[in-house]
């Protein structure tokens, strides 16, 4: 063969080898440079300079929340759409503010609410008792935000003093049940929604079958609203030294108090006694510095941050490493659905595995179900409820702790243990089953001339969401759906030590508060998380120093740096405020909507879900 003698050509190969080879050289500097400083954000255990008189700042963005979502592929094409999840741990926070109680550095307590987007009155009572404990150790607190919400206003109410903008205001909206309905929708699209279900007060499916909502739903629906509000009212009351009477006119009234105050909402809230001074950024800060002094640096007031502070506290917050006894920790948030989940979703399997972990687990003896649910698949609700049965069996105790929601699949997972624990906010009952199977064989015919035909050898291979659904087969699903309620009645009776008959007097469907909840025997006792663990530890005949660990499924290597990764540009985009347009807003809730009708996924298509979202 002949070899090509060119000089050029023999120079150009050359000068292409040299360059391919620098170019991957270089791409693997870049890489191992990244992959250098992603260790050194995952393992770094520097901990922030404090000053010796210092302000902690809570500053929560977006929800708060029992458990964070995972950052999966899907949350990261969200993201990437401008859809954000934005999240701050409930446990996080108080951890934080129980730390610097008894922190001699930490001499003021700032609620900064600029970024918080709300969180339910659970929540809101957690944070709220950890505020009230540090302040019993003489030191202030301090709120500060721009205006305040209703959310954000319950927390500043247990402040030492409110802070507003010059421009701000403070709105006390209550609490309200609007959904969309698409029944007209639905049928201009010439859709069949199949929906099967038993209960009067099983309204999770009225928005495909109505276009308003039903009387029955508006009754039960106003009665645990307004028992939320009471309470509302009366703790924020109490923590601000406000007359319930005067609180609720304002929420009542506030058009009427605004234009008294000549349309300037800032002066009718600081006329109200809502908030305690009115002032630009400029002078809030300075006024922190006249507290706990100024930093050379940033010239602002001496601070630290949630994030950098929990770093100065004991690094095993969540008791996974601890040696001794153990009251196991499993929360289980989100939608029910078959299968492995992410962690803001509850999984049967996935959920299964961390119940049958603890089980497992010699050293713990007791578990405690957090629960945060509306509800979803009734099988993979049956799937955790046995898990949990089978620990009971095994001789550990299971307490169920209802967070802000436990609801539906939420109780009935709840049912299997010796005790049930509620908050008197708790939203939970709604003891019914439904089914749902959409078909659209119409609007393919009409609009596009398609129609569907064959053979089969047997009824159930006809099914097809693109054919009329066969009567036979609706009048089955029915009868699963039937037996399925049968059989939630039965658990809830032998849980409850009821009569079937009482239970469905307080059933079908019905939403209550946990403090009706109590009253008509669905829940053990009223109190927060920790009274939960302690009666699970009094049941396991456990001393005073055993440990609380969380159970939760161990983070991949790579899984960790994603999520490392994200979390700078997330919290890099969290501190500008983006405007959603109104009709963007709508837009994003229909779509949400058929995101969530999506992914119900429960082999039977049955499904024990209320119409309350968790968070």
């Amino acid at each position: 063969m002949d070899r090509d003698t060119n000089p050029l050509k023999k120079f150009v190969k050359g000068a292409w080898r040299f360059i391919d080879s620098a170019r991957k050289v270089t791409i693997n500097l870049l890489f191992l440079l990244i992959a250098i400083a992603l260790l050194s954000m995952l393992f770094s255990s520097d901990a922030p300079k404090i000053a010796k008189t210092t302000a902690l700042v809570i500053k929560p963005t977006g929800q708060l929340v029992e458990q964070l979502t995972a950052k999966t592929f899907d949350a990261m094409v969200d993201e990437a759409r401008g859809v954000k999840i934005v999240e701050t741990l409930l446990k996080d926070v108080i951890d934080a503010i129980d730390a610097a109680t008894d922190d001699d550095r930490v001499q003021v307590l700032v609620l900064n609410l600029n970024s918080f987007s709300g969180a339910r009155l659970t929540k809101l009572q957690d944070v709220a008792n950890a505020i009230t404990q540090f302040k019993s150790s003489g030191k202030k607190v301090i709120a500060i935000s721009d205006s305040y919400g209703q959310d954000a206003y319950y927390l500043a109410a247990y402040a030492d003093e409110i802070i507003m903008h010059k421009m701000g205001g403070i709105a006390l909206e209550g609490f309200g049940r609007y959904r969309m309905y698409y029944k007209e929708g639905i049928d201009k699209l010439g859709l069949d929604v199949h929906i099967f279900k038993v209960g009067t007060f099983k309204s999770a499916v009225e928005p495909y079958q109505r276009d308003e909502m039903s009387e029955y739903a508006k009754a039960a629906n106003e009665e645990w609203l307004g028992d939320l509000w009471q309470i509302y009212l009366n703790d924020v009351a109490a923590a601000r030294g406000l007359e319930l009477e005067a609180l609720n006119q304002y929420a009542q009234e506030f058009p009427k108090l605004v234009a008294q105050a000549n349309g300037d909402i800032t002066k009718a809230a600081v006329d109200f006694g809502l908030a305690d001074q009115a002032l630009s950024r400029v002078e809030a800060r300075q006024y922190l510095i006249s507290l706990v002094g100024e930093n050379d640096e940033t010239h602002s007031y001496n601070k630290v941050g949630l994030v950098d502070y929990l770093k100065t506290i004991k690094s095993d917050r969540f008791g996974r490493k601890a040696k001794g006894d153990k009251v196991a920790v499993v929360v289980a948030r989100g939608t029910i659905l078959d299968g492995t989940q992410p962690a803001g979703t509850i999984g049967g399997d996935s959920t299964a595995a961390l119940i049958r972990k603890a089980r497992n687990d010699d050293a713990v003896k007791a578990i405690v179900l957090r629960v945060d649910s509306g509800g979803g698949s009734a099988f993979a609700s049956e799937v955790i409820r046995r898990e949990l049965e089978k620990a009971r069996a095994d001789g550990k105790p299971v307490i169920a702790s209802m967070g802000s929601v436990a609801a539906s699949g939420g109780f009935w997972i709840s049912t299997s243990s010796d005790q049930i624990w509620a908050h008197p906010s708790t939203i939970t009952g709604s003891i019914g089953i439904f089914g749902i199977i959409p078909t659209y064989q119409k609007p393919l015919a009409k609009h596009l001339g398609i129609r569907v035909d064959g053979i089969s050898t047997a009824p159930l291979a006809g099914i097809r969401l693109d054919r009329e659904l066969p009567p036979e087969i609706g009048d089955t699903i029915q009868t699963m759906v039937e037996q399925g309620y049968r059989e939630f009645l039965q658990r809830v009776a032998d849980s409850r030590g009821m009569t079937t008959e009482q239970v469905n007097d307080v059933a079908q469907g019905r939403v209550w508060s946990g403090e009706d909840a109590y009253k008509h025997g669905l829940v053990d006792n009223l109190g927060s998380l920790d009274d939960a663990v302690a009666a699970a530890a009094k049941l396991a005949d456990l001393d005073d120093d055993y440990v609380v660990s969380y159970i939760e499924k161990e983070e991949k290597f790579q899984e960790k740096i994603v999520r490392e990764l994200l979390a700078g540009a997330i919290n890099a985009s969290n501190q500008s405020s983006t405007s959603i347009s109104p009709l963007n807003k709508m837009l994003r809730q229909v779509e949400q909507a058929v995101a969530d009708f999506g992914a119900l996924n429960d082999p039977n298509h049955t499904y024990v879900l209320s119409n309350i979202e968790t968070d």
